[in-house]
């Protein structure tokens, strides 16, 4: 049995593996803080667009209030005072008039879809942004597990290269290194997502 697995005692075989460990180990490794960094650079794009959309979705509400005044104000003035009920009209936001003239009910489903178009604007983004950092978090903590199962596979090699040549306990190491490699290997390929922007 020995003469067949004798390819797990030997020091060139241990010393390959500990290269491909160690590489293997450092580009998971490497892999995993770019997910990391990438996570956070979307995450404060979706704070700052959620942060804007706040923002700008209580100018839309100003916008809106203005609105309902400058209308009130122009529909008490239109009749007995018309210069003043024009101040108030040439007031009136661009939104207010196109739904005036759609003549579908001043305060339709289209003033306000287009008052807060901004602000759902930015919502949007926000909620794309927290879903793409999401899946580069989801790649992180699935690279951490390949580097995990990595660095064991490592220190199984390192162990066995350490042992005496006739060891059993170093064809075990031996062993447990190649397992590691390619349950590592199956991670990396099958486990870790690919983030779609």
């Amino acid at each position: 049995m020995k003469k067949v697995l004798g390819f797990l005692g030997n020091e060139i075989f241990l010393g390959t593996m500990i290269a491909l460990l160690s590489v293997f180990t450092a580009v998971a490794s490497y892999q995993g803080a770019m997910a990391d960094s990438e996570q956070n650079k979307y995450e404060i794009l979706g704070m700052q667009a959620l942060n804007d959309g706040n923002a700008e979705y209580l100018t839309s509400n100003q916008y809106i209030s203005q609105d309902y005044s400058y209308y009130d104000n122009w529909f008490l003035n239109v009749d007995e005072r018309p210069e003043i009920a024009e101040y108030y009209e040439f007031n009136f936001s661009p939104e207010l008039q196109e739904a005036i003239a759609r003549d579908n009910g001043i305060w339709d489903d289209e003033y306000y879809d287009a008052m807060y178009a901004v602000p759902a604007d930015l919502f949007d983004q926000s909620d794309i942004n927290f879903e793409i950092g999401s899946q580069w978090d989801e790649r992180g903590d699935q690279l951490q597990l390949v580097m995990l199962v990595m660095a064991l596979g490592l220190a199984f090699a390192a162990w066995a290269s350490l042992m005496s040549a006739g060891s059993n306990m170093r064809y075990l190491f031996s062993t447990l290194a190649i397992i590691a490699l390619i349950a590592g290997i199956i991670s990396y390929l099958v486990l870790v997502p690919t983030v779609v922007a």
